[in-house]
């Protein structure tokens, strides 16, 4: 944004015709540009697509290909904006740059409770689990488009799933009343006689008889709770039914997508080999 300052001074006129001292006043106006805009303005600034087009002899729509692909370094730093302005600074192509499309990602995030509706506002360079061994380059492609499979239950924190595979999406959909999910619930309250025996044998809810369940206690105010096809809510009204309210929620595990030692707040790239 141009800055436009005003200065005001005061000067004094004789008429000529008349001997009379006439006071006017007299406005002087500097524009201030900032220093970005004053860059776009340069004439030997063009933009990165066609600077590179001309360095590695490739079409504009190739130099945009690699671009976005995260290849192109000005200045030693990556930017994967096409449309950046350059002029004297020094471009580079990766030597191992390719024009394969950038394939689609699934990332885990260990998603803490409470945070707002939209959490992938925390999938950011900055938490980025640093045991990530996936060795891939965080790209802004990586963020476009993320899909949120299977959300967790309400109040709830633990294993989040986001993707941009479409093969991912329609199996955590189209099959998730037969992925098992694993909970471990911090409650209070007095467990009703053969409480645990009917947490196990699974409850109506909703007007819908719910599979079987295995439910033990992990200690003596959590209970762990290994369930197939869950419903919004289900787990809190198993609790009740039996005498006792959450407290709260944590999900380790997606079928066999386990959090492991994900830090609470961070995230992770799904590897090849990993399979839900």
């Amino acid at each position: 944004m141009a800055v436009i300052a005003v200065q005001i001074a005061r000067v004094r006129h004789i008429n000529v015709a008349t001997g009379m001292n006439i006071e006017i006043m007299r406005l002087t106006f500097t524009m201030a540009i900032p220093i970005s805009r004053m860059r776009l303005a340069m004439p030997n600034s063009i933009r990165l697509a066609k600077r590179l087009a001309e360095l590695v002899s490739c079409s504009r729509r190739e130099a945009e290909l690699y671009i976005a692909g995260g290849w192109v370094t000005v200045d030693g730093q990556v930017v994967e904006t096409p449309q950046f302005m350059v002029d004297g600074q020094q471009v580079e192509l990766h030597p191992e740059a390719t024009l394969i499309r950038v394939e689609p990602v699934s990332i885990l995030l260990h998603q803490p409770s409470g945070v707002e509706p939209d959490v992938r506002q925390l999938i950011r360079a900055e938490t980025r689990a640093a045991d990530d061994h996936s060795g891939m380059v965080m790209l802004k492609q990586h963020l476009l488009r993320l899909t949120q499979c299977l959300p967790l239950e309400q109040n709830a924190g633990g294993l989040a799933v986001f993707t941009q595979d479409g093969r991912v999406t329609r199996k955590l959909t189209e099959e998730a009343a037969t992925i098992e999910q694993e909970y471990v619930v911090e409650v209070a309250g007095e467990l009703l006689p053969d409480g645990l025996k009917l947490l196990n044998h699974g409850a109506g809810f909703n007007g819908r008889a719910a599979p079987a369940a295995k439910v033990s206690w992990q200690n003596e105010t959590r209970l762990r709770f290994a369930l197939k096809g869950i419903q919004p809510g289900q787990i809190a009204h198993m609790c009740q039914s039996v005498g006792l309210h959450v407290l709260s929620m944590k999900r380790l595990r997606i079928g066999r997508m386990a959090m492991a030692k994900l830090p609470p707040g961070c995230w992770r790239y799904v590897l090849p080999y990993e399979r839900f």
